[in-house]
């Protein structure tokens, strides 16, 4: 209830202007008291992925913390691991404003932020000034290229980014499917594809070779193409496959007056696509790697279709910004009451359950 009136309050101002107000006050709260206040997960939740040791799989998608670094905070809200991100190797400013907008009759976002951040070494510095107590869970970075890098050069860009901040990632993400960044969709493309997640695996082998690269996709692949990717993906040797970022289409919002807005829409109306893409996913990897789910998560019945149709794991975004602090808390909760449910002892027995014959 008191959620609902507060949410009530920030969703009279600029979705961007609480954002910026909402971090400051993040970076504020100290590692011994977000260490203090964060929920403890129930263990039949804990997974591995990535070689790491989550103790859920419920995460902070990029695009909320974008190199900040409000790590104790948000990892105190019960997250078991944080994505920060989109960085980019120089600093840029974004897109014109206003370029976020909210829909909250269908519980959902549009955005056209276009990779706004410090740079990668501002980040970097802010890491490595991060007191080790706030890292309470797995902190991964999203990778992305410059708005004015053309893309025969994106993989240079990427490279500067693992660079930098490689020492101070658990794992590092390329993300290839903003539509906010003209062109940098088309690096999903079979030769581009190739010759950059080639590029960035070797590099990061050479720097971290313990650590593992993520690619994440579009949900608006064409289901060839989308097999295509998976398959040029664990070819040039990726540790998971994300999916999905947000989506060009307005299924589900149309006739909205924000509907016409140019940018990636996210949120409810996402929700069954990006499962759908997940399932495909899944099937395609068939194990080879696993899948990092995201895409209106809204509920835990969301998250549970998502780890039924093959992901590992599942991030957030919308779904926090309309649920709260105590979202992934009770995403956490609501999974333990469906496997109970359901019969399952643990999340591990869960993920791609829809998949088994």
């Amino acid at each position: 209830m008191r959620w609902r009136l507060l949410r009530w309050i920030l969703f009279r101002f600029d979705p961007e202007f609480v954002h910026r107000v909402v971090l400051r006050l993040l970076r504020l709260v100290s590692p011994a008291l977000a260490r203090r206040r964060r929920p403890r997960a129930d263990p039949r939740l804990r997974v591995r992925c990535l070689g790491l040791e989550f103790d859920s799989p419920v995460g902070l998608a990029a695009g909320f913390d974008k190199g900040d670094v409000a790590v104790a905070a948000l990892l105190g809200m019960g997250f078991s691991h944080l994505e920060i991100g989109t960085i980019t190797p120089r600093p840029q400013s974004g897109n014109d404003r206003p370029r976020i907008f909210r829909l909250p009759e269908h519980r959902a976002l549009i955005n056209r932020m276009g990779f706004n951040n410090a740079g990668a070494a501002a980040c970097a510095a802010r890491l490595a000034a991060l007191d080790p107590e706030a890292r309470t869970g797995v902190v991964g970075i999203n990778l992305g290229k410059n708005k004015t890098t053309p893309n025969d050069q994106a993989v240079d860009d990427y490279l500067a980014c693992i660079d930098a901040l490689h020492p101070y990632a658990d794992y590092l993400v390329v993300n290839i499917s903003s539509p906010n960044t003209p062109g940098l969709r088309q690096l999903q493309e079979r030769a581009a594809l190739d010759r950059l997640l080639r590029g960035c695996v070797a590099r990061l082998k050479e720097r971290a070779p313990t650590k593992g690269l993520v690619v994440k996709l579009a949900p608006d692949l064409a289901a060839e193409a989308l097999d295509e990717a998976v398959e040029v993906a664990i070819a040039a040797g990726v540790a998971a496959i994300a999916a999905t970022n947000t989506t060009l289409s307005r299924a589900g919002v149309e006739g909205h007056p924000r509907a016409g807005e140019a940018g990636g829409l996210s949120g409810a109306p996402l929700t069954v696509r990006s499962t759908e893409v997940i399932r495909r996913v899944a099937a395609r990897a068939a194990g080879r790697v696993p899948v990092i789910g995201s895409g209106g998560v809204m509920s835990a019945e969301d998250a549970w279709a998502k780890l039924r149709a093959g992901a590992t794991l599942v991030q957030v975004y919308t779904g926090f910004i309309y649920g709260g602090p105590g979202f992934a808390s009770r995403v956490n909760q609501g999974l333990c009451r469906l496997m109970e449910r359901d019969g399952f002892r643990s999340i591990e027995e869960v993920i791609g359950a829809d998949l088994k014959g």
